[in-house]
């Protein structure tokens, strides 16, 4: 079965920086492009990030402004999330997400991300 667990996150001042892990089981990881959304309180789940299954390319959201950075190490299955710059706006649950087709999606628990003062 797919599993996605993410870990990571925490509190943070503004400004601040944190990585964000995505640990993959369950399905041939190296095969399959991964993706990072987030959902802050009262807003809907909006796309931040995705990597192809190669790690030759990225594309982000433009509200992330350069500000962070995805990866991945298919070695050990695992896909990251560099976050820096950190904004109050960037409070958010971090979920990993990887998509078979058009229809299945498969997510983690999600990490929660806390950017104050």
């Amino acid at each position: 079965q797919v599993q996605l667990v993410e870990s990571g996150g925490g509190l943070v001042q503004p400004g601040g920086s944190l990585r964000l892990s995505c640990t993959a089981s369950g399905f041939t990881f190296s095969a399959y492009a991964m993706n990072w959304y987030r959902q802050a309180p009262g807003k809907e789940r909006e796309f931040v990030a995705t990597i192809t299954s190669a790690g030759i390319s990225t594309n982000y959201a433009d509200s992330i402004s350069g500000r962070f950075t995805i990866s991945r190490d298919n070695a050990k299955n695992t896909v990251y999330l560099q976050m820096k710059s950190l904004k109050p706006e960037d409070t958010a649950v971090y979920y990993c997400n990887t998509r078979r087709g058009m229809r299945r999606d498969y997510w983690g628990q999600g990490t929660q991300v806390t950017v104050s003062s």
